[in-house]
């Protein structure tokens, strides 16, 4: 009569146990998930911050002493000092008043720092946004919910502002072609980078897949082979790449400069094979630090450390991915991902 008991009671242990052990995992996860949330508003907040600067710059530049000037200097200083729940409001009242400044009206390198200034707003809202996704998906979930495993943290708030189509001087997007490298069992190569002009050990690390820059008159597919043999080693013909299957519209942050970006990405399937950085350029040796064959799970985890992942909807779509190498097909049009 005691084993029954016995063994219910091991059974009793054994569950708690792993119920301990995923709480405790997922409570760290969800922790370095709101450090990764604090750190993307101080990222959003300077970059506002630098633009109401360069708002105030513009005014004068622009407009001079006159009502117009002190109107848009004065928006500058109201979304500058506005508290956070009225921070959306004044600074869409700001990017409306940008928008109606002539570029004609400000010297050139104004106009290039008012672009500049706008395209780091914009990707730091991104990067916000993103990091309010993840975490909040992660705290919404039952069990989490259930076990309070959130502590007494608020919760993490989108930051809505509307974005433009192009700021004054902005230049047209620089088109490259990446290639969606996946193995026999679905994983999908991934180098791991960081920005070059950071020097001091701070630069945050990413990870993203093989690809680079069109030349001018290049064909997509032709790229694609091309950035795949200088990075990795891998030569492939350019008729055995299939897509584009996505298209991805961004603004980058990289080396010193902000520049908007078009990415068409490609699948190929390839057995493992040992990566050579013979052909890599002197940028390249310095900003790519690695590499890994991730699945789905392994992407995604890499998010959730911090180290972002490009395309963001890469784990979800790794499996689409998959699916197009096996049956050789690819859409009529590429699907636009973030």
């Amino acid at each position: 009569m005691m084993w029954p008991l016995v063994a219910l009671l091991v059974l009793i242990i054994v569950v708690l146990l792993v119920l301990g052990t995923w709480a405790f995992q997922t409570a760290n996860r969800l922790d370095r998930l709101h450090v990764r949330y604090d750190l993307s508003w101080q990222a959003l907040d300077a970059a506002l911050a630098r633009r109401a600067v360069v708002a105030r710059a513009v005014a004068v530049d622009a407009y001079g002493p006159t009502p117009e000037g002190r109107r848009l200097s004065a928006l500058a200083d109201a979304a500058e000092r506005a508290p956070r729940v009225a921070r959306e409001q004044a600074e869409n009242e700001l990017s409306g008043a940008l928008s109606t400044v002539d570029p004609e009206r400000l010297p050139a390198v104004m106009v290039a720092e008012l672009a500049d200034a706008e395209a780091r707003v914009l990707l730091a809202r991104r990067f916000h946004n993103d990091a309010v996704r993840d975490t909040c998906a992660l705290r919404e979930r039952t069990m989490v919910r259930a076990l309070r495993l959130g502590g007494h943290a608020a919760a993490p708030t989108y930051f809505e502002i509307a974005e433009r189509a192009g700021a004054p001087g902005a230049a047209d997007p620089r088109t490259s072609a990446r290639v969606v490298l996946i193995d026999p069992a679905g994983a999908v190569l991934v180098l791991c980078g960081s920005d070059p002009a950071i020097t001091d050990g701070t630069a945050r690390r990413w990870w993203f897949t093989v690809g680079g820059q069109a030349l001018a008159g290049e064909p997509l597919a032709d790229t694609a082979v091309r950035e795949l043999a200088e990075e990795t080693g891998l030569r492939a013909a350019a008729a055995d790449l299939i897509g584009p299957v996505w298209r991805r519209d961004s603004v980058i942050d990289f080396n010193g400069s902000v520049m908007r970006s078009r990415e068409f990405y490609f699948v190929y399937r390839t057995p493992r094979f040992e990566l050579s950085l013979a052909g890599r350029t002197a940028l390249e040796r310095r900003y790519i630090h690695g590499h890994r064959w991730c699945d789905a799970a392994a992407l995604a985890a890499l998010n959730d450390e911090g180290e972002t992942v490009y395309p963001l909807q890469l784990p979800e779509l790794l499996a689409e991915a998959a699916a197009v190498a096996d049956t050789g097909v690819a859409p009529a049009e590429p699907a636009v991902i973030r």
